[in-house]
């Protein structure tokens, strides 16, 4: 959807971002020690993930220090597009978790992308090296699919080829943005 002209906001990448901030690296290694560094002096995020993943209140307390400044950049981010002449023509929201932190309460509509479990688990095993469990276990821990599925007001399959998902991700936001919803 960015390049058919949307500003795409990715949780994933600004999480990222805020990861390498001094501050939260100061906040994260007061918590959990330097353990949760790698050998360059930044966030290993396997590491932060074991401590966050088998501790709920630990996966909390990392939201709390991440999601508001995740959540600042954002604001910085549209504020500055806004002063642009030609601003996007749609501002996307790209947060597995939108649901959980009350993102959808921001958003005129919900797209939702919908990968079958074998799918889901092929690539998170070629990128990421999860198993199947490590999926399951992760995904327990979110929203359920039928739940964010039934809460969407399009579902975009991606159980094929990249063009096929390009193209049907056109269709979406054409029809959004054609007809506000």
């Amino acid at each position: 959807m960015g390049q058919l002209g949307a500003l795409v906001l990715d949780a994933d990448q600004t999480a990222h971002e805020v990861l390498a901030d001094p501050e939260v690296i100061a906040s994260l290694t007061d918590w959990w020690g330097d353990w949760v560094l790698g050998s360059d002096g930044q966030v290993d995020r396997a590491r932060v993930a074991q401590v966050v993943f088998e501790d709920s209140e630990q996966r909390r307390r990392l939201e709390n220090l991440i999601h508001p400044r995740v959540f600042a950049r954002w604001a910085e981010t549209l504020q500055r597009c806004r002063a642009e002449p030609g601003f996007a023509s749609a501002v996307v929201i790209d947060a597995p978790l939108l649901f959980e932190c009350g993102l959808d309460g921001e958003c005129d509509v919900i797209v939702f992308v919908d990968v079958p479990e074998e799918i889901r688990a092929r690539r998170v095993q070629e990128r990421r090296g999860w198993s199947l469990a490590e999926l399951r276990r992760r995904e327990k821990m979110q929203k359920s699919l039928d739940i964010k599925r039934d809460r969407a007001d399009h579902i975009v399959e991606n159980n094929s080829s990249v063009s096929d998902l390009r193209r049907k991700a056109e269709n979406a936001f054409t029809a959004i943005t054609s007809s506000g919803r």
